[in-house]
């Protein structure tokens, strides 16, 4: 860097090579991508398991989260290194396909990148690990389907739904009461499925959060829930044989465009005004009630002289409901949207059994609950918890276990928890290693290596002895054959995953292995990082 001067004698400052662009080449570009990916794979390493720990995530404003969820750490993480953020993106791909296994597919991904770094310091080529990886790949994906089993159910029998989102359940914050929220999520879910089609429309499913009173006081809706009240205290808390419309034009008059100005300069003048006005209001309230409206919900706010004509027309109203809310209560109640007063007719009107406004304890927080709907299949979740960050991660591990319930609705194969199904693979890969000549089998045998993480670290996070009791399990599978034998992680006397009904997905556990074998692969394949300076 150096000063120079202009002909006007002004100083201006040059940067050699515009600020000299940063260039990491090699093995070197190799070493730091994993070491960036190990780190990250170590902060969610602890969090592994029923007996996983939490992170407290501060952001700059000061708001607390607190949570194991993998996805949810890794998002609000301020993450720099170009690789690490990789992985954050690998959680977030396993969130939105599977909703379930974000920490795990990190984990398995991190194992992967230590294996691959021991293998690169013996000399052997990115390439070469990377091709081994991929073909280990497939063998454990295969191992999944052969030592998955088919669960049945039906809406009558929901237990096994109801076991896997336990298992789901058991390393979150709410695992207390895993058996209510697993049974929550199931009859979510069922209500919004189509089991002819094995379809499940997510977005009838919505999800409100209220602090205060207990986890225990999470309930199930059949309806809509707005964390709304009704406009006037004096309005009717409770309506039966809802005819609704829903407005997103405002209960006000018409306002003058910015480029017009209105003078009041006479007593006469604002009378004249404000009967003007007095007609626009009565006009939209008749119309209104000439619909045969006896409900309106409106997207935008009404001042209290509509408010007043509003009660004394009894007709109760709910202002300030949010676009996508609007959306849903036309789906549910069969109404049409309506943007001008002129257009309200009585076949434009959503039907529903019950509207009513309810309050929670002692304070002043107050909901309205829209149920009996004419599509009764929306439903809505209340989460109630001691404050907002409980309710937060509430709301985040109910999500995960209706995803997992979607996921078996879709495919009903399961594999079994407690790291059985990655020592199954393990023990598969390093069989298939065996039979493989050439600097391929070292990769292959390295992946089985890294399979051996997970169980490795479940126990580690459930206080046992992780190399003891990964070799127990791994010799008594070896000798029964037995698949479904992992770490015993609740201390429940017996290493049999199937008798502790600890369930997991097929395709979800499938997806863990091959989102992680593609971001390993990746990051393999870069032996040239290159920075660009900021040119000023």
């Amino acid at each position: 860097m150096s000063m120079v001067f202009d002909e006007y004698g002004r100083p201006f400052i040059i940067l050699k090579e515009q600020q000299a662009k940063a260039r990491v080449k090699g093995l070197e570009a190799q070493k730091s991508n994993i070491l960036a990916a190990k780190a990250i794979s170590s902060i969610l390493r602890t969090s592994l398991g029923p007996k996983g720990m939490d992170k407290m995530l501060v952001d700059a404003d000061g708001d607390v989260a607190i949570t194991n969820d993998g996805a949810t750490i890794l998002e609000r993480m301020e993450v720099q290194h170009q690789v690490a953020k990789l992985l954050v993106e690998l959680s977030q791909s396993q969130d939105n396909e599977i909703g379930d296994g974000t920490t795990g597919v990190v984990v398995l991904a991190g194992a992967l990148l230590s294996q691959a770094e021991k293998l690169l310091d013996r000399g052997i080529h990115p390439v070469r690990i990377a091709e081994g990886y991929e073909a280990a790949c497939e063998v454990a994906v295969k191992t999944l389907a052969d030592i998955g089993d088919v669960i049945e159910f039906t809406k009558e029998d929901t237990s096994p739904l109801i076991s896997t989102a336990e298992t789901t359940l058991n390393s979150k914050i709410i695992n207390v009461n895993r058996s209510k929220m697993a049974k929550i999520a199931v009859d979510a879910v069922l209500s919004v499925a189509d089991l002819d089609r094995k379809d499940v429309n997510f977005d009838m499913i919505k999800m409100e959060g209220k602090p205060g009173g207990r986890l225990e006081d999470t309930e199930l809706v059949s309806g809509i829930v707005l964390d709304k009240e009704m406009s006037h205290s004096q309005m009717s808390k409770e309506i039966t044989d809802v005819k609704c419309c829903l407005l997103t034009c405002p209960f006000e008059p018409p306002k003058p465009k910015t480029k017009h100005k209105l003078d009041i300069d006479s007593k006469e003048a604002y009378e004249k005004l404000y009967k003007h006005e007095q007609e626009y209001f009565t006009k939209m309230i008749q119309q209104v009630k000439d619909s045969g409206a006896n409900l309106v919900i409106c997207q935008w706010g009404f001042d209290d002289e509509a408010n007043h004509l509003l009660l004394q027309n009894k007709l109760p109203a709910i202002r300030w409901v949010g676009g996508v809310e609007l959306e849903l209560i036309a789906i549910a109640t069969g109404a049409r949207i309506i943007p001008r007063f002129s257009e309200l007719s009585e076949e434009k009107l959503g039907t529903a059994g019950k509207v009513r406004e309810i309050t929670f304890g002692t304070t002043e927080e107050k909901m309205v609950i829209i149920e009996d709907c004419k599509n009764s299949n929306a439903v809505t979740c209340i989460v109630r918890g001691g404050n907002k960050m409980i309710v937060e991660e509430a709301k985040r591990s109910l999500h995960d276990a209706m995803c997992v319930v979607r996921n078996l609705i879709k495919d009903n194969r399961v594999v079994y928890g407690g790291g059985s199904a990655e020592i199954a693979c393990s023990l598969s890969v390093s069989a298939h290693a065996d039979t493989v000549m050439g600097t391929d089998q070292y990769a292959i045998r390295a992946f089985a290596d890294a399979l051996d993480d997970i169980p490795l670290a479940l126990a580690e996070n459930c206080g046992l002895s992780p190399i003891e009791e990964l070799a127990n399990v791994k010799s008594k599978q070896l000798e029964s054959k037995n698949p479904f034998l992992g770490v015993d992680c609740t201390q429940a006397g017996t290493n049999d995953m199937k008798k502790q009904g600890v369930f997991e997905t097929l395709i979800g556990k499938q997806q863990q292995l091959l989102l992680a074998t593609q971001v390993v692969k990746m990051v393999l394949k870069i032996d040239d990082v290159i920075t660009m300076g900021n040119y000023q």
